[in-house]
């Protein structure tokens, strides 16, 4: 063989090494992100776990007290059903899946706050060894929450933001690493609300 035919077939190897290696390195890349935002979103899910589980005792605690508004408690009991009801696969975390489950989520917050505020009508409830230890418990699963969803979208905009990046986007849409969705801020809430005295 010509010298020059070694010298091609060089070229050659060279360049399909380094193809090779862009190309496993950004999908390999791919695969751990999306692992670790699969992660995250199993902390979102232990954190929203442990809050309905607190939901849970003290639902249970005020059921016993027969002069409960059960209107009230019956929302409450059907908003957790509804949200406990809507499990997101952590390989399809699409927009509109993660805001389906924020969106039930939010709905059995709203009906968790108005028992809270009937509970004050309930002084004997509110003596309770089961609702006093629910009223310390809760406050800091809240913020386990929000800890845990922004830690979850940090990991998607991390991820998100290489697989729209060229040319890892050749790489994502052959291989169907497909964007995640975000946890949002409710609507309206940027803005400040209004106290009257």
């Amino acid at each position: 063989m010509k010298k020059s035919n070694w010298i091609l077939i060089g070229i050659l190897v060279v360049l399909g090494l380094i193809i090779y290696q862009t190309f496993s390195g950004s999908y390999n890349k791919m695969v751990t992100m999306n692992e670790t935002v699969e992660s995250a979103w199993s902390t979102v899910e232990t954190q929203y776990q442990r809050r309905t589980d607190l939901y849970n005792s003290v639902v249970s605690t005020i059921q016993g007290s027969k002069e409960f508004e059960q209107e009230t408690l019956t929302q409450v009991i059907e908003a957790r059903s509804k949200a406990t009801g809507i499990n997101i696969d952590a390989n399809n975390l699409t927009p509109e899946k993660v805001q389906q489950f924020q969106n039930a989520q939010n709905e059995l917050s709203g009906a968790f706050s108005r028992l809270m505020v009937s509970v004050e009508r309930y002084p004997e409830l509110q003596t309770t060894q089961a609702f006093r230890d629910f009223q310390t418990q809760i406050e800091g699963t809240e913020n386990r929450i929000n800890k845990a969803r922004n830690d979850f979208n940090q990991e998607v905009q991390a991820y998100n933001t290489y697989i729209k990046r060229f040319p890892s986007n050749l790489m994502a849409g052959m291989f169907g690493f497909d964007e995640k969705g975000y946890f949002k801020a409710d609507a309206g809430s940027e803005n400040a609300p209004e106290i009257n005295f």
